[in-house]
């Protein structure tokens, strides 16, 4: 069964917004710095590329975190934490999005960056 249109238009636009097709982003001063953030998964690519969290969306248990996208709880591997200091400050998930052969939605984390509060 294929996806329906409608949700593959969404996704696609999503993605085409999310990276800096125009540039806009590198004049920020920390643009390099996203560029060079990176978790066991390997480089979270940069900052056009990962979606701000709200508070309401994330959650730490047990030592482990979870993120709510398109309205399902997410685990994130542990493996997928970005390791250093977060110099942004907001919470930062990378998803990359998929489909299993029954069309149900699948989210891989590639990377994660809990708010500086954390």
């Amino acid at each position: 069964m294929k996806a329906p249109l409608a949700t593959i238009l969404l996704l696609a636009a999503s993605g085409a917004l999310a990276r800096d097709l125009d540039g806009r982003y590198a004049g920020s001063p920390l643009h390099d710095w996203f560029l060079g953030l990176h978790s066991g998964n390997g480089p979270c690519c940069s900052d056009a590329d990962g979606n701000v969290i709200s508070d309401a969306d994330w959650e730490s248990r047990d030592g482990h975190y979870r993120v709510r996208i398109m309205d399902e709880w997410w685990d994130v591997p542990d493996g997928a934490v970005v390791a250093e200091p977060n110099r942004y400050g907001r919470t930062m998930v990378w998803p990359i999005y998929s489909y299993d052969p029954r069309n149900k939605l699948k989210v891989k984390i590639r990377c994660f960056m809990p708010g500086a509060g954390m």
